[in-house]
């Protein structure tokens, strides 16, 4: 039995022989994860204080030595400027993260997490690491470690293309 990647790759090539189809054997099942762990936490964010990606923003800040400016964040997370920018003005408005003054630049504020975005992180996290503990429960160890072995090697392809 095809895989939903290979059908599409089949389909494409009858389609447009001339088009070299194989990313769509790393991309495709990566989106498709991606897409599940998201389904899998969409019931954990229904009501919660943030967004997922409030909350990864906010882990960023929470286990951070230092305070980063937004293009810092940015840069850390893979996300544009513009999405960071967004979410940091929303979390601002609650209150859970703050701009500083930065001594070294004044033009790129220092962000630092509130007492109340620490216990919102403190609260939301550990819960969230328990949802994605049970999607992963099928994994042997033996899977789990090819597993991070792969996606170590992508990521690291990936940041020198970019």
């Amino acid at each position: 039995m095809q895989s939903p990647v290979d059908n599409a790759r089949e389909k494409w090539r009858s389609q447009h022989p001339d088009v070299d189809t194989s990313p769509m054997e790393i991309v495709g099942p990566l989106k498709r994860a991606q897409a599940l762990i998201g389904l899998a936490l969409e019931p954990f964010y229904d009501g919660a204080a943030v967004s997922a990606t409030e909350l990864d923003l906010m882990l960023k800040l929470h286990i951070g030595a230092e305070p980063l400016i937004a293009r810092q964040l940015a840069q850390q997370m893979a996300r544009s400027g513009a999405a960071v920018s967004k979410a940091l003005a929303k979390l601002e408005r609650r209150a859970l993260i703050e701009r500083r003054s930065n001594p070294a630049d004044r033009r790129a504020a220092l962000i630092v997490l509130t007492e109340e975005g620490r216990r919102t992180v403190d609260a939301l996290f550990p819960r969230q690491l328990a949802v994605e503990a049970t999607l992963f429960e099928g994994l042997s160890a033996q899977d789990r470690a090819r597993i991070i072995d792969g996606l170590t090697t992508l990521v690291a392809t990936l940041e020198k293309a970019t």
